[in-house]
């Protein structure tokens, strides 16, 4: 009668007993934490208005934080176009400038007695006639992205000295409403904002030119292959781009009530929304994009900018937060594409 040899116990496969409960429950927890989207991003508003709010008892007023949402609300409209560029990995370095710009040529139109329909037509036109340029030249020419529009921010900025004469020009009080104006206790430029960021993401998850910009940004080639109007689509991205880029001039002249030269101004806001849409995830190379990420962008460089207000450091210091908060955020995206190769 042959005896049986007791089974071995099971062991893992790094040769250890099987975790027990508490293990399991700490494990999942972290998966759990690790699918939360843009945690570290939140993670950072989060302690950037603690911090703030422990030092001043102004921040978290209701009067500041809507100021903050006022002053946010252009760079929205102009990061949620940024976000579809760069998502079919375009870039489109204009856009502040055609803010700039629009806002001289709306002021020069309604100190000189232009309705505002007519005003915000024909800024809207020369917005989106500046960006249909864009795209011709970096679809037709083949001319990289950052260097035709880089050219064009740099006449862009030139234009609007001549559109103003080295002048203020005050656009009256024709567009008070839009600017100072509020619907359910929020500003209307915030609201404005909202539709133009819900009306992105929309287009992004739910529409075939969304997919399409997606595959683009993935691979131009595979795209062009599978059939994608890649030419098409380019131009009226750039478009679109240069269209959302006038309706932040509108918005930015009904704020200020008047236009005055600048020369870094367009810039300035420029790094704003690039800084706000790299960190909110989209992809440098083109292929991934989130609106959600977009947004936070947005909202922490607004916070960090009231934030070095409300403490009293100097104004010199913001375009220092945001390029650093760029830099921080493009190796961070690098590091990620590295982790992630076939993202």
């Amino acid at each position: 009668m042959s005896l049986k040899t007791p089974a071995p116990e099971a062991e893992s496969p790094a040769g250890r007993t099987p975790s027990g409960p508490a293990e399991h429950t700490t494990g999942g927890l972290l998966a759990v934490v690790r699918r939360i989207p843009h945690l570290g991003l939140l993670t950072v508003l989060i302690l950037v208005a603690g911090f703030t709010a422990t030092r001043s008892d102004a921040f978290l007023t209701q009067d500041n934080l809507i100021n903050v949402l006022r002053q946010v609300s252009i760079t929205a409209v102009i990061a949620a176009a940024l976000t579809l560029v760069m998502t079919a990995g375009g870039m489109d370095f204009s856009m502040g400038s055609n803010v700039y710009v629009v806002a001289a040529l709306a002021a020069q139109l309604l100190h000189n007695g232009a309705s505002v329909v007519v005003t915000i037509l024909a800024s809207v036109a020369l917005a989106m006639a500046i960006g249909l340029v864009n795209g011709l030249v970096v679809t037709y020419i083949k001319v990289a992205p950052f260097v035709v529009t880089l050219a064009t921010a740099t006449i862009l900025d030139g234009v609007q000295l001549v559109v103003l004469d080295g002048k203020t020009v005050s656009g009256g009080e024709a567009l008070s409403d839009l600017g100072a104006g509020y619907f359910i206790g929020l500003p209307n430029l915030t609201w404005l904002a909202l539709i133009v960021l819900a009306l992105t993401a929309l287009v992004m998850k739910y529409t075939t030119y969304g997919r399409d910009l997606f595959a683009i940004g993935g691979n131009e080639h595979v795209a062009r292959l599978s059939g994608i109007g890649v030419n098409r689509n380019k131009l009226l991205l750039y478009a679109g781009a240069g269209a959302l880029s006038g309706l932040a001039g509108i918005m930015l002249l009904s704020r200020l009530v008047a236009s005055s030269p600048s020369a870094g101004g367009g810039l300035m806001l420029q790094l704003s929304a690039v800084a706000a849409v790299v960190i909110g995830g989209t992809a440098l190379e083109g292929g991934r994009g989130t609106v959600v990420g977009t947004i936070l962008g947005v909202v922490l460089l607004g916070v960090v900018a009231n934030s070095l207000n409300l403490l009293q450091i100097s104004s010199f210091y913001q375009p220092v937060s945001v390029g650093t908060v760029l830099v921080i955020a493009a190796i961070a995206n690098q590091l990620q594409k590295s982790r992630h190769p076939s993202h």
